[in-house]
């Protein structure tokens, strides 16, 4: 007995050792097919992607429909590809069966599958989405306010609610602004009941779920970061919002009950007031702010000389008023579109858009195209506030701006007060956003006027315009071009608290991260570079979040510079 039990131990063994030698042959067939599909796919895709973000280029830089309509196309034709049933099915299979090994190839056949899993429906049903929401961003684009009888734009409502004393002036500069969202909000309501049905094709509740499973986060987590903020917030922003209130009533001549929507400078009180004497707007008055952005990026060994000439930074009738950064071909075009006067806010958005351009330009350029790029949206929106915030910073100010060494201890301390107003004003406007979007997908049918102005009320302290019942809510142009993105400009802010922690205690050696400066010090740009930049998407963004800093995501860094 006890031989024939040896010969099937022996037996066994061997057919071990036979699978065991065949399993990395095995590997190595499946690993060979996904690189030859990957090749395939790329050279179809990237001349396309390339065609496609140049025609929106354009179309934000002259607002003329033929762009928008290209670009659609383009969007619409890469769609199609990513309709493919049986290359879905092919991917799925190679991820699900083992065989591959190679991490690279495997994060990109993730990748591949979460854009092949969003457009697996209707091929009528992309059409329509694509053109419409093409349509609604040209009517935003060429958008210009009435006031007064008189055409105007954004920087100049943005004017009159930071100057005017006068409470009619500003409400009619208020209202005049949020009358593209009259316009659009049929239309905006109908590509979210579009974009719902496709989800649902998919399987999914809705689009907003769907998006984020996509994008490698669930509703439960966003949900539970934005509770947990609005929690440490609330005293914090209660305490700031009274402040407001008795400032800026008092220079209206107003009660502090009677404060409205048009009287929070601005548009959507997404951005805090001036309430103190320190305005930071005269430390860049007369200066030009993309010269002082490409002195600064110099500085920090990241350049940006070659983005500022591709880019599109003065404002003009026709194009995008707002802003926004692009990789064109993820091989070094990347560019910034802008409309800059010389003031704070524009400095501080030139070094946000240009933090994005940076990101895109330094991934390693080796990576294969699905990798080469930032390894999630939020964590390019932490890099762009992160350089965001020297635009209020006194050292910064002082190194690049040159002001009297008497002047910085009161800009010190309005700064730090600046960016801790700023923070808390963002991320209570964040939660009115994100939870908006969130019931908006849920439900398009409800009484969407009156679930904006609710949440506003709830989370920002706001009290309505008595008697409006306007689609204020799709003035919003992120919600239609930019749909179930807005929270990860939160998710940023958390992660840019993060860094700078990083930056501050082990690249620049100091005791605290507040107050640090950047300016200078190249170490700050090498960091970046290796430990954030040069990944690309091989990581997924929690592995990119403790490589780059040794811990996962978390709000106590932001809860420790703000919350106090």
């Amino acid at each position: 007995m006890k031989y024939v039990l040896l010969f099937l131990c022996m037996a066994g063994s061997l057919a071990l050792i036979a699978c065991l030698s065949m399993e990395p042959e095995k590997s190595a067939g499946a690993e060979k097919k996904a690189r030859a599909f990957l090749d395939s796919h790329v050279r179809l895709v990237e001349p396309r992607f390339k065609a496609m973000n140049l025609a929106d280029w354009n179309a934000n830089a002259s607002g003329e429909k033929k762009y928008y309509d290209e670009k659609a196309a383009g969007e619409l034709e890469i769609r199609r590809i990513y309709s493919s049933r049986d290359e879905f099915a092919q991917v799925k299979a190679w991820l699900n069966n083992g065989e591959i090994k190679d991490p690279l190839l495997l994060r990109q056949l993730t990748l591949l599958h979460n854009s092949y899993l969003t457009n697996q429906f209707d091929a009528e049903l992309m059409r329509q989405i694509v053109q419409k929401s093409a349509d609604i961003a040209a009517r935003f684009n060429n958008f210009r306010p009435v006031l007064d009888g008189r055409e105007t734009d954004d920087n100049q409502i943005q004017q009159i609610l930071k100057e005017s004393t006068d409470n009619k002036t500003r409400q009619a500069a208020w209202e005049a602004s949020k009358e593209i969202g009259r316009q659009v909000a049929p239309s905006v309501v109908e590509v979210v009941r579009l974009r719902n049905q496709a989800a649902r094709q998919l399987g999914f509740s809705n689009f907003y779920e769907m998006s984020l499973i996509a994008n490698e986060q669930t509703v439960g987590e966003v949900s539970a970061i934005f509770d947990e903020l609005k929690v440490l917030t609330d005293e914090p922003f209660r305490r700031l919002k009274a402040e407001v209130d008795r400032t800026l009533s008092g220079k209206y001549g107003i009660r502090p009950e009677e404060m409205r929507p048009w009287h929070y400078q601005d548009r959507f009180f997404q951005e805090p007031p001036q309430i103190d004497e320190v305005d930071l707007d005269q430390y860049y008055r007369g200066r030009k702010v993309d010269d002082l952005g490409k002195t600064f990026y110099a500085g920090i060994g990241l350049p940006v000389e070659d983005i500022l000439l591709r880019s599109d930074i003065y404002g003009r009738k026709g194009k995008y008023q707002h802003a926004f950064a692009t990789d064109i071909d993820r091989l070094g075009d990347v560019r910034t579109m802008l409309s800059i006067t010389d003031n704070y806010y524009w400095m501080g958005t030139m070094l946000h858009e240009l933090g994005h351009c940076v990101y895109s330009k330094n991934v390693r350029r080796d990576l294969p195209f699905l990798l080469r790029s930032e390894a999630h949206t939020f964590l390019t929106e932490a890099v762009a506030m992160l350089m965001e915030r020297q635009a209020s910073n006194a050292d910064w100010i002082q190194a690049l701006a040159g002001i009297r060494e008497a002047d910085k201890e009161k800009i010190r301390s309005a700064g730090r007060e600046n960016l801790r107003r700023k923070a808390l004003v963002f991320c209570r406007w964040e939660q009115v956003m994100m939870r908006f979007e969130k019931a908006l997908y849920e439900n398009p049918e409800q009484d969407l006027n009156r679930l904006w102005w609710n949440l506003v009320k709830e989370y920002q302290s706001v009290t309505p315009p008595e008697g409006r019942n306007q689609p204020d809510w799709a003035a919003k142009i992120h919600l239609v071009q930019y749909p179930a993105y807005y929270h990860n400009y939160q998710l940023g802010e958390l992660a840019a608290c993060q860094l700078q922690q990083t930056i501050a205690s082990e690249v620049l050696k100091l005791d605290k991260a507040q107050d640090v400066c950047f300016a200078g010090r190249k170490e700050v740009g090498e960091y970046l570079r290796s430990r954030v930049f040069a990944p690309g998407a091989s990581l997924r963004w929690d592995e990119l979040m403790k490589t780059a800093t040794g811990q996962p995501l978390s709000a106590r860094f932001f809860a420790a510079e703000y919350v106090h």
